[in-house]
């Protein structure tokens, strides 16, 4: 996998040195809701691009039976996963497009809007598992697009090469191969608003998505995309 070399040589560590754990406890309800929405019941759970690993360490409480497989190039990103390293959650400094290895479900949470050829990248994962969960930060919506500011933000403070709205981000998945499964909006900037224009946008997101959540995630933002998706069957 071609990755930035902001996250082999440090830079982003310095940026993000808590690799976003902190996010962790509630990206993994939000993939748990997609699995039980889909009645997905994997038993090898793998995570591409994993971070500090944590997302995999809350999925293995609501998931007894699964064992976890956490990929990190990074390597300040992959000293955080040794110390969260038990007997069902495995983690590898090794790429996983150079690994053999298959998977029931493969997670890609937060991570194809940071590759440079995500198309190459999306299709190189149909082979390595049978079901995917993908999460996805909708960084292009009105209100982001007409003060600019906050798109060259997440440029350089969190690595984002490419803006998604939701139909951009499901037209690429379907473009590459996928088959939407299911897919729901996660509502971050509600639900977890971490600056003050974040927090002063809340009451009006909140306000605005019991009258249409679709309107309220692409005028105000704040919401990010969970994709549940499969191969797309290739009829002869």
């Amino acid at each position: 996998m071609a990755i930035n070399e902001q996250y082999l040589d440090g830079e982003y560590a310095e940026k993000n040195p808590s690799f976003h754990v902190e996010d962790s406890p509630w990206k993994a309800t939000q993939i748990l809701k997609g699995i039980e929405r889909t009645k997905l019941q994997p038993k090898t759970v793998a995570e591409v691009g994993c971070g500090a690993g944590e997302i995999l360490v809350q999925l293995s409480l609501k998931l007894p039976e699964a064992k976890f497989f956490g990929f990190e190039l990074s390597p300040q990103g992959f000293a955080l996963c040794e110390e969260r390293e038990t007997e069902r959650i495995h983690y590898t400094n090794e790429d996983l497009f150079e690994s053999e290895a298959t998977f029931d479900l493969l997670l890609c949470i937060d991570v194809f809007e940071h590759i440079e050829d995500y198309y190459g990248f999306l299709r190189n994962l149909l082979p390595k598992a049978e079901e995917f969960v993908f999460h996805i930060p909708l960084d292009m919506n009105v209100q982001m697009v007409a003060r600019s500011a906050p798109i060259l933000y997440v440029r350089e403070s969190v690595g984002h090469l490419h803006y998604f709205s939701k139909d951009t981000a499901l037209a690429s998945l379907e473009h590459c191969g996928y088959e939407i499964v299911d897919w729901f909006y996660t509502p971050n900037g509600v639900d977890r608003p971490k600056t003050l224009r974040a927090r002063l946008l809340q009451l009006p997101r909140r306000i605005l998505q019991r009258i249409s959540l679709e309107m309220s995630a692409r005028f105000l933002g704040g919401y990010e995309l969970l994709v549940v998706a499969k191969k797309r069957e290739v009829r002869p």
